[in-house]
């Protein structure tokens, strides 16, 4: 397993700075996109559709680049990978600057997307980009956290790199959003880049070369992910866990909370459905990247970190339950708290313990495997959640359903985990 730190607390301490710095500027870059890019579909000459594929097309890219990504990091090292990936997402808020001074020559219309230009084109390679980078840059940094700690600290510095990364998208919506409306969006395309180049900078002066040196006749795919779940089903169970987390979080409640608040009328002093959704988000968002943290840091004292994962897949399905059956703004309120403290409390548990149990030659592809089954219920989320309550099942069955869902997680990842003795931690001890 992958035991073989020897790093100093003062080394390991600088090291998961870079790595923290890395994944929490990219998380502002990607944030400050959000309230700018859907406001380009006329400055484009784009259709909507050419939108959405703009607004997804590094998400794309990524579920594609991340088992690849897995292999070279496990046969080069995370070091130059990861400082690739992140000045390759350095590219793409440039790329965005660029797009918006190409002239708006309209290239003919596709089925499906209906008007493409130039400009969107654009747009599209510098997501792409993003995407790429991405890839290296998550799965990287798991592997770089991953292979300088022990079980004994794992723990508390895998949950400070998943909060900085779900801190930072929040910090860039702001950032986005106020830089855009005092200065313009190039400004905050820009400040968008220069911290992704910051964060390459910092990363290039700090990362050591770890963990290189696995057999090249082991690379890995995506069409090859099915094979490896089967081969490791320690990484199918927290696989599971992490594409229901996504799916439930990313997908349903993001794309969903909006229109629920619109249906049931919900009303937060001035504020519309469209208000009460970015607080809601926002506090979710917020308890999620706290309590990550809190149990990153609690996990390197328990015996077995899957403990950790019932209260939180608990709280889940509470969370879910109370949207289903209490809509007033108050229980939302609440109900976002254990949905995000839920998610936020299983994410860093799930992750040191893949880390736990996994040898350090395969910590990419492994990385890139659990990456990958986490960008499928993103994607997937978004597809199933605006059918689910308009045409299926109603807001009501729909968030039941999705409390079921996670409450699965007990039975299919919990439960089998407490039950493999290889996940046990005897005599652990904060560090």
């Amino acid at each position: 397993m992958s035991e073989q730190s020897s790093y100093s607390t003062a080394e390991i301490r600088t090291i998961a700075l870079a790595v923290i710095a890395g994944v929490f500027f990219g998380g502002v870059a990607t944030g400050v996109a959000f309230p700018t890019l859907p406001l380009l579909d006329e400055k484009l000459v784009i259709s909507a559709v050419m939108l959405s594929v703009i607004l997804s097309a590094n998400r794309i890219a990524r579920l594609f680049m991340n088992t690849p990504a897995g292999t070279i990091i496990d046969r080069v090292g995370a070091r130059k990978p990861m400082i690739f990936g992140l000045f390759t997402q350095a590219l793409a808020p440039f790329g965005y600057i660029v797009g918006l001074h190409t002239p708006p020559t309209e290239l003919g219309t596709v089925p499906l997307l209906g008007e493409v230009s130039l400009p969107g084109v654009v747009f599209i390679l510098a997501r792409l980009f993003w995407g790429v980078g991405s890839a290296f840059v998550f799965i990287g940094a798991f592997a770089t956290i991953t292979y300088v700690t022990t079980s004994d600290n794992r723990g508390r510095w895998v949950g400070y790199m998943r909060g900085g990364q779900s801190l930072g998208f929040p910090t860039g919506l702001v950032v986005g959003g106020v830089l855009t409306d005092l200065a313009s969006m190039q400004t905050a395309f820009l400040a968008a880049g220069v911290l992704a180049l910051i964060a390459g900078t910092l990363a290039t002066l700090v990362l050591p070369d770890v963990h290189g040196g696995a057999d090249e006749s082991r690379a890995a795919k995506l069409r090859e992910v099915p094979a490896l779940l089967a081969a490791n089903p320690t990484v199918v169970l927290i696989g599971y866990g992490n594409f229901t987390v996504r799916l439930l979080w990313g997908g349903i409640i993001l794309s969903t909370l909006a229109r629920y608040a619109s249906e049931y009328g919900l009303e937060l002093s001035a504020l519309g459905a469209a208000g009460i959704s970015g607080i809601v988000m926002g506090l979710g968002v917020l308890t999620s990247g706290s309590m990550t943290i809190v149990t990153g840091w609690v996990s390197d004292m328990v015996s077995d970190r899957t403990l950790l994962t019932v209260p939180a897949f608990l709280s889940m399905g509470a969370g879910f339950l109370v949207i289903a059956y209490v809509p007033t703004i108050e229980a939302l309120l609440g109900a976002i708290v254990l949905v995000g403290g839920g998610m936020g409390a299983a994410a860093p548990a799930m992750l040191a313990i893949m880390g736990d149990l996994t040898p350090g030659d395969e910590l990419g592809r492994m990385g890139g495997v659990y990456q990958v089954m986490g960008d499928v219920g993103l994607s997937l989320g978004p597809l199933v959640a605006i059918p689910a309550v308009d045409l299926w099942f109603g807001y009501r069955l729909t968030y039941v359903l999705c409390a079921a869902l996670v409450l699965s997680c007990l039975t299919i990842v919990s439960l089998p985990l407490l039950r493999n003795p290889d996940v046990s931690r005897t005599g652990v001890k904060a560090d």
